[in-house]
């Protein structure tokens, strides 16, 4: 069953994705991986609008797992939320994640919808994000890119839920993405 807290609108909701990787894909280095993953969710009916800085952390909750990068994506799209999962679940397929049966594991590519604008769902999926709050390497890009998002059942602003997170506390900018976006909004047909 689900239940649908906010219904959708015609005003174009603020719609956040996290981005994750720890494993290496194609030969490419993390900020050539994010390239591709932006140029990918474009050409899927999925635009960014912004993107924190490339920010990296130690693997959680396994330590001993390659370091994580991460980002956080502002994106327009006319996908409904559903629909949207779904794409970013073949995005990450597409780029060889294989969903084991534990999770957390080391993965190549890892595409969270954080928030959906003031949508609430908590049904075959859940919105917003139910454990994105708790992570630096979430609310800290997400931060960066819009500090005054309030998520919409805390109550509380992404500043104030980054200076509580519990997970990923040694989370930090590595790199500058401002260049990925450089084309003005064009979506580009090269991959």
């Amino acid at each position: 069953m689900t239940k649908t807290v906010a219904s959708f609108s015609e005003i174009t909701p603020a719609i956040y994705i996290a981005y994750g990787a720890n494993l290496p894909h194609d030969e490419l280095n993390p900020l050539q991986a994010l390239h591709r993953v932006v140029k990918r969710l474009c050409q899927h009916g999925i635009k960014v609008t912004q993107i924190s800085s490339l920010w990296r952390s130690q693997a959680w909750p396994n330590p001993e797992y390659p370091p994580y990068h991460n980002a956080v994506f502002a994106v327009t799209t006319t996908l409904k939320p559903q629909r949207l999962l779904i794409e970013l679940h073949a995005l990450e397929t597409e780029a060889g994640r294989v969903r084991g049966p534990q999770p957390n594991q080391p993965r190549v590519l890892d595409l969270d919808l954080i928030a959906y604008g003031d949508v609430v769902i908590d049904g075959d999926i859940i919105l917003p994000h139910p454990r994105a709050h708790e992570r630096g390497f979430v609310m800290g890009p997400l931060t960066e890119i819009a500090p005054d998002w309030v998520h919409p059942v805390l109550g509380l602003s992404a500043r104030n839920l980054y200076a509580r997170v519990t997970v990923g506390t040694d989370a930090y900018p590595a790199e500058d993405t401002s260049a990925l976006l450089s084309n003005r909004g064009r979506c580009s047909s090269q991959v």
